[in-house]
């Protein structure tokens, strides 16, 4: 892990737009990053969308409904954290990206509340891939009926996969977790069309990620400082 604590560190000296700037100048192009924004005051999200930022990730609905009526509605609301069902009406008129669908009654309520609003609302199926109890997602067994399901949902597009790797020091137990989800999104990607994102990786270990084919990382002490 010494490789990622080396480039990671750069970023502790930094203000939010430096470390924005550098990160960016740092990433391929066909790269989304995501700055997750979660706890963060509107004035950090402020700056960070005045240096060209427009992607941010929240983990908790009302929260982040709360920042949607506050900001400029360019920005693009990414939905990161585990989903309540009964918590989807809130976000529904204006997230873009789902990014932790995991069974078929979240995905019946996003077609619903979507099909309410007259939108096509974007998901990710969240993998379960890490070998940590408390991390949620769909088992890889299960993931092609929960993609079947999902097709008939006129108003939600499955847009890709998304996976969390364990909470650990050792580097080849993220690379192989991260090389799992991969495999499947490539398996995957020529059967669905709509296939266009495989978000894994965070601040503690988006090098690994990228190097295995990831083009959407979530990013948040990095560019906003620890929680």
């Amino acid at each position: 892990m010494g490789g990622l604590f080396f480039i990671l560190c750069i970023f502790t000296t930094m203000n939010i737009t430096q470390a924005l700037t550098y990160l960016k100048q740092s990433l391929p192009k066909e790269v989304t990053l995501i700055a997750v924004s979660k706890t963060k005051p509107i004035e950090a999200i402020t700056e960070a969308y005045q240096a060209g930022q427009l992607d941010f990730g929240e983990n908790k609905i009302q929260e982040m409904a709360s920042k949607w009526e506050q900001l400029p509605k360019d920005i693009r609301w990414h939905m990161i954290g585990h989903v309540q069902t009964n918590k989807v009406k809130y976000m529904a008129p204006f997230v873009s990206l789902i990014h932790a669908i995991d069974s078929r009654k979240l995905l019946a309520e996003i077609q619903k509340q979507a099909e309410k609003h007259n939108r096509i609302i974007e998901g990710l199926l969240q993998v379960r891939i890490a070998q940590e109890e408390t991390k949620y997602g769909v088992p890889i067994s299960e993931v092609e009926g929960l993609l079947d399901f999902a097709s008939r949902c006129n108003n939600v597009t499955i847009k890709g996969l998304m996976g969390m790797a364990s909470f650990t020091n050792e580097e080849s137990q993220i690379r192989g977790e991260f090389e799992t989800l991969s495999k499947l999104y490539f398996s995957l990607k020529p059967l669905h069309p709509s296939f266009s994102h495989l978000s894994m990786g965070m601040s503690g270990d988006y090098p690994v990620a990228l190097q295995l084919g990831s083009n959407m990382i979530r990013v948040g002490s990095k560019l906003f400082g620890a929680r």
